[in-house]
């Protein structure tokens, strides 16, 4: 709070004229001043509510970028966190999805180029419907410290829980042929594994979702969702594009972010951590 401080005593009268321009002074600077942080509060709800609107991220950028006074800095996202910003690349992650599923961690999908450098893909973020967590694993994990969560992330994949894995694509020529093919690797190597037989069928069925009339510009985001009864459901930029029911699947998309193996396992980290937290509560 502001704290104005007035003379006991004063030698002159105060003059009309001064006293109408001071006015007008703080009348315009108070109005500019709830304009600013009205437009910048704006910004920072329309960029929580639509997270892959380039024009609303901008507008959001540039005004905690040029007004960082006390009083802005009161109203900022890190006050009230209903975004996260993913570390390596700054993509937001809306805190909550569907009303009840909480971001548990952000990471970042590298992919080797020829074998000399890194390219950033796409940033993720894990989510988990918090009523399915305290319902199903918070009896065997609500008491036990981190130390002791050997088989936290094994349970959450395999328990009938409902997820989201958000990807927001931060490579701008990728295609979605490449994305085709890297879950044609990637998923088809943990179908292999977790379910030790030939699942080219099913891997297939998952794949020929990802059409060549879909474009996936950088910004682009790839929902896929674990739904009651272990159906993934996957959607690109909202549009649903196809359900498959099949755990298998379901477990073998997971394990690709938070399982023995993950693209990021600095990732995987921040999930089990935010996982205790809240099984703690």
């Amino acid at each position: 709070m502001v704290s104005l401080r007035f003379p006991f005593s004063f030698s002159q009268p105060p003059n009309p004229r001064h006293r109408s321009s001071n006015s007008f002074s703080a009348a315009a600077t108070a109005f500019s001043v709830a304009a600013v942080s009205g437009a910048a509060v704006a910004a920072a709800v329309a960029v929580s509510q639509n997270p892959i609107n380039p024009f609303l991220q901008n507008a959001f950028n540039f005004f905690s970028n040029h007004h960082s006074s006390p009083f802005w800095a009161s109203l900022s996202i890190a006050d009230n966190p209903s975004s996260v910003s993913e570390s390596k690349t700054g993509v937001l992650f809306p805190s909550i999805l569907n009303d009840s599923r909480q971001l548990l961690g952000t990471g970042l999908r590298k992919k080797s180029v020829l074998g000399l450098k890194n390219i950033d893909v796409y940033a993720f973020g894990v989510y988990a419907d918090d009523g399915d967590l305290k319902r199903l694993l918070s009896e065997k994990y609500g008491k036990l410290s981190f130390s002791e969560r050997k088989d936290l992330s094994k349970d959450l994949m395999e328990a009938d829980i409902c997820m989201t894995v958000r990807l927001q694509i931060v490579y701008s020529r990728l295609s979605i042929r490449s994305v085709r093919n890297a879950f044609e690797e990637s998923v088809g190597s943990r179908l292999q594994k977790l379910g030790g037989s030939d699942n080219k069928e099913l891997l297939h069925r998952f794949t020929s979702q990802f059409k060549d009339e879909y474009k996936i510009p950088k910004g682009s985001v790839i929902d896929l969702s674990r739904e009651r009864g272990h159906v993934l459901r996957t959607t690109i930029d909202g549009k649903e594009v196809g359900n498959i029911q099949s755990q298998l699947l379901c477990r073998s998309i997971l394990d690709l972010y938070i399982g023995e193996d993950p693209f990021d396992r600095q990732a995987k980290e921040k999930v089990e951590l935010k996982l205790v937290s809240l099984l703690q509560k």
